[in-house]
């Protein structure tokens, strides 16, 4: 029979050979990339601060902790290969020698030994089929071995390896396990701690790589490699490390409270060493006998003008579990007291008012809307008759402030806080009616410090930041009680703003309240601050600033338990003085002056002042004003309906040798005491010569006119 001649096509067969290798091109990218999400879930989430220090690790979905290397520490990997894989660089992803190595060791001693390659072993971590050993299995891990080796190079694939394996004790990845047993990055080990790593892979449940067994099993490694370790070496092997502190710090117990939804590595703006030691000050000043009725404390510190969070400690020690210590105290609603009068005022002044404009410090009846009776107290129970809005608010006198917010309107003072800063309160703001004026408005510190910064950032609300998005911008952070606020925005007119910050600037005028020396005073001058204290005392507050930082301090317990007369001067005021003096001699102050550009000091002959006195010994107020004011409209602004400014009808005096009653008014008018003509004049004294009741009638020349009556008694 004769045997024909077979034609082979050679094109055909190299076009099929091309169509195979484009399909298998085709199939192993489609496999390679079905790995590449079960790979990327093998790293932890990170939170790193604006340094790039370690904040918090969290545990992957396999409840591993692992940080991903970008490059393989070359000595690493010579030892690694050595031991593990050393045909890695020219095999084609398994190894035919170990193959049938393992072939015959199984059919005639019925025992296989292992024959891994690292690709295999790196498919089989990512298929999750380490503890499944099926025929099924391993043609499945084949194919994708050979996809990996197809799509990669042996570098990426090396990279993949070592941010994958298992070191025991829930630590994944060579990095991770660098840091967790030595307190070293992977480049920086030396050989006795690389072997001590590498000799732990195969058992890295049964062996800890720190153990003396595994010891005496990388001394005997490192005896085969004829690599000649010193016994210092090994000794700082030994040296004792504790895993949990490379995996979360301080700062992360705020950090989990806030649900940031950042991406898989979140670069924060917060400073830990500065949180660190912030944390520190308000641990130990609340430890002080003088704070002994706090338990809790928060601080919040903003980088300006970027807006950016720093620091936000909620707690002064959260390895505690009692009293509140795992609550973040800087996110929690509380009453602010008087924080919210510099707001009220600026509102103020936007309607026409002036820090000079004239408001009256009496007993004053208002009917809320519950039908009672209200009559508001200063703090210190005292009545000061005409005072300037300046002395008002530097003071923080709370008669003055209804009267100031009552001239702003309640309704457009709503609309402010709500439409304009986008501030969500607890309750309706309906329901606090004037009560906004005397702190009982409630608001986070996180919130209310963020509100704040329209202060020194002249006028201008921005959106905080607290951290980095993947594309390196700026990402905002919501706080509390806020709305959306993704843009900046203008929300109080600029030299408006400017006048409240001269206010709270001035640390002479509000003597009569916080005294000549208190931890309100500073050693430089550059800084706005305002204390609030909440009713009972249940609230401490501080919020001060300069253009380069703000910083926020609450105190109190977390439970609302009342503190013994702890007020802003004398509880959060302290920590605040202690954190101001620390940003103060740090790298965030670059000395940036306020703008006070548009203010104007009011000559002390000008008319508006003569006779002024600021109620302190004499004292006369220095007083300022905007370029174009109508200053004698301004000054009444407030008290235009009024006529007698002091004293107040129903005041009741105590007749005493030399006893004298000032009588002024809001204009030049004549005084008649009883029906009798006493005098002319804005301003006049009048000497009590003895007890009884008094009418007391001030007219003007067109005819306007008002009348009082007061009690002068001879016995208490």
């Amino acid at each position: 029979m004769r045997l024909q001649k077979i034609s082979i096509n050679w094109k055909v067969v190299a076009f099929g050979i091309l169509g195979l290798i484009l399909i298998w091109q085709i199939v192993s990218g489609i496999i390679t990339k079905s790995l590449q999400p079960s790979y990327e879930k093998q790293g932890s989430q990170i939170f790193t601060d604006r340094n790039g220090k370690l904040i918090s690790l969290l545990p992957n979905e396999r409840g591993y902790y692992n940080q991903f290397l970008a490059d393989v520490p070359p000595k690493f990997a010579e030892l690694l290969l050595k031991k593990e894989d050393r045909w890695f660089y020219w095999h084609p992803g398994f190894n035919p020698y170990s193959w049938a190595r393992d072939f015959f060791a199984w059919v005639f001693i019925g025992k296989r030994s292992g024959s891994s390659t690292l690709s295999q072993q790196l498919v089989k971590i990512l298929l999750a089929n380490e503890g499944q050993r099926s025929f099924k299995n391993k043609i499945k891990e084949f194919f994708y071995t050979e996809s990996l080796e197809w799509q990669l190079s042996k570098k990426q694939i090396l990279t993949m390896y070592l941010n994958s394996i298992y070191f025991g004790n829930l630590s994944q990845g060579l990095k991770q396990a660098s840091l967790d047993y030595f307190n070293l990055p992977p480049e920086n080990l030396n050989e006795a701690q690389m072997l001590t790593l590498i000799s732990a892979l195969n058992s890295p449940s049964n062996i800890q790589p720190k153990t003396a067994q595994n010891l005496n099993r990388a001394k005997k490694l490192a005896a085969a490699f004829n690599l000649d370790i010193p016994e210092a070496s090994w000794q700082q092997v030994l040296a004792a490390n504790d895993t949990q502190n490379f995996r979360t710090s301080e700062t992360a117990f705020e950090v989990k409270t806030l649900n940031l939804n950042c991406q898989k590595n979140c670069r924060l703006t917060l400073d830990s060493q500065l949180s660190q030691n912030i944390r520190q000050i308000l641990n130990r000043n609340l430890k002080l006998s003088t704070l002994d009725t706090a338990a809790n404390g928060a601080v919040v510190i903003i980088k300006l003008p970027e807006n950016e969070i720093l620091s936000i400690i909620g707690s002064p020690d959260p390895t505690l579990q009692g009293l509140g210590m795992q609550l973040n105290m800087a996110t929690k609603p509380r009453a602010i007291g008087s924080t919210a009068k510099p707001f009220i005022y600026l509102k103020a002044f936007e309607a026409g008012a002036r820090p000079y404009s004239l408001v009256l410090d009496e007993e004053i009846k208002y009917q809320i809307a519950t039908g009672f009776d209200f009559f508001p107290k200063n703090f210190d129970g005292q009545f000061r008759g005409p005072v300037t809005l300046h002395q008002a608010l530097d003071n923080s006198l709370n008669i003055p402030s209804v009267q100031v917010l009552e001239f702003v309107g309640l309704n457009n003072f709503y609309k402010f806080l709500r439409e304009t800063l986008g501030f969500v309160s607890i309750q309706p703001l309906e329901n606090y009616e004037l009560g906004i004026a005397l702190g009982g408005m409630e608001s986070d510190l996180l919130t209310l410090s963020h509100l704040f910064t329209i202060f020194p950032q002249q006028g201008w609300l921005k959106p905080l930041t607290l951290y980095k998005a993947a594309d390196g911008q700026s990402a905002f952070y919501q706080a509390l009680m806020e709305q959306n606020l993704n843009q900046p925005k203008q929300v109080g007119k600029k030299e408006m703003v400017e006048l409240v910050n001269k206010i709270l600037n001035d640390r002479e005028t509000g003597i009569d309240q916080f005294g000549l020396k208190s931890n309100l005073n500073l050693p430089f001058t550059n800084y706005a601050l305002k204390t609030g204290t909440s009713r009972d005392y249940h609230d401490s507050w501080t919020i001060g600033y300069t253009p380069d930082f703000l910083v926020g301090v609450w105190v109190g317990n977390s439970d609302n338990k009342a503190m013994r007369q702890i007020t802003g001067l004398s509880g959060a005021a302290k920590i605040w003085h202690e954190v101001m003096l620390t940003m103060y001699n740090s790298t965030y102050n670059k000395n940036t002056p306020f703008d006070f550009k548009d203010v104007q000091f009011i000559p002390s002959g000008h008319p508006s002042r003569l006779g002024e006195t600021s109620g302190r010994a004499g004292v006369e107020t220095l007083d300022f004003a905007l370029a174009g004011d109508n200053y004698s409209e301004a000054r009444n602004i407030l008290i235009k309906d009024k006529l007698i400014l002091t004293p107040h009808d129903g005041d009741k005096f105590l007749l005493q040798p030399g006893t004298t009653l000032p009588l002024s008014a809001s204009a030049d008018v004549t005084w008649s005491i009883n029906g009798k003509f006493f005098g002319k004049g804005q301003k006049l004294t009048w000497p009590a010569k003895q007890a009884g009741n008094y009418t007391i009638t001030a007219e003007t020349a067109d005819g306007k006119k008002e009348q009082i009556i007061i009690l002068i008694n001879e016995d208490e």
